[in-house]
């Protein structure tokens, strides 16, 4: 097991070549051994987060831990602006009183079924034996077995052929949908300007918001072609927003857009049109 990798709001390689992009501004780093010879991934992310600031004059929130999973792990809770270390003695202890629903892969739908089995946080998960989660769950039960106990023998792949792009921001203050709109126009801006950069082109647009009670939702819209302008993105966003029907005091904390389906351009030619 590696003794650090870090899920960082850079793609630093002047502090080592196995990076892995995760979304725009986001990815995994490997830095067991460092370039510039720290003694520790803690004190490599402390390095590259006072870089950002220095040199980009913004905030990274940054997770250490002995693996991909528990790395993502804390870097989301302290987004955007925080820094927290998982100890590989510190796992037994970080885990049991986590939410089920934080574990990847735990849905709506894979939620309620744990539900039905008594299962709320990662400490109920971690009581139920390998066989029983195989026999509820089927291959997924193996995943969910070792994400309870912190397994996650998963390499960061660098140069991986990009799945998706990305790009989010949290709000200050909790907002009404409704003020989102001049949010996304600008997401969608830099989301435009980061996909001019890729080789290929994506096809499918989704929309993440996140609630004043933490609660994620999600819609998407897959086109014929790529989109063709941030004009036309941050439309298609829009519309994707109309799509959201929560009660009308509802406030929320986070937005972000993503650009996914990525084919090379032979590959999109026009297709029926889907949402999700």
């Amino acid at each position: 097991m590696k003794s650090g990798e870090t899920k960082i709001a850079s793609g630093h390689k002047r502090h080592t070549d196995l990076t892995e992009p995760l979304s725009l501004g986001e990815g995994y780093l490997d830095v067991t051994e460092n370039k510039i010879g720290l003694p520790t991934a803690a004190l490599v992310a402390r390095a590259i987060r006072e870089q950002i600031r220095q040199e980009l004059n913004l905030t990274a929130s940054a997770g250490v831990a002995p693996n991909k999973f528990l790395a993502k792990l804390p870097s989301d809770w302290r987004k955007p602006d925080g820094l927290i270390v998982i100890q590989p003695d510190d796992v037994d202890e970080f885990l049991p009183p986590l939410p089920v629903r934080r574990l990847p892969g735990v849905g709506k739908v894979t939620g309620e079924k744990l539900a039905k089995l008594g299962v709320q946080t990662v400490g109920n998960l971690q009581e139920l034996k390998l066989p029983a989660l195989e026999h509820h769950f089927g291959r997924y039960g193996l995943r969910l077995y070792e994400l309870a106990r912190g397994i996650d023998n998963n390499e960061v792949v660098p140069d991986r052929p990009t799945q998706s792009i990305s790009v989010e921001d949290t709000f200050e203050h909790d907002v009404p949908l409704a003020e989102t709109e001049p949010m996304i126009r600008r997401l969608a801006e830099k989301l435009w300007s980061a996909s001019r950069r890729e080789s290929r082109t994506a096809r499918t647009v989704v929309l993440k918001l996140k609630t004043s009670e933490f609660k994620i939702l999600t819609r998407s819209h897959t086109l014929p072609s790529s989109p063709s302008s941030s004009q036309e993105l941050a439309e298609i966003v829009l519309m994707l927003r109309g799509r959201v029907d929560l009660r009308r005091n509802q406030r929320y904390r986070l937005i972000g857009i993503g650009l996914s389906n990525f084919r090379e351009s032979r590959q999109t030619a026009a297709q029926p049109t889907f949402f999700e």
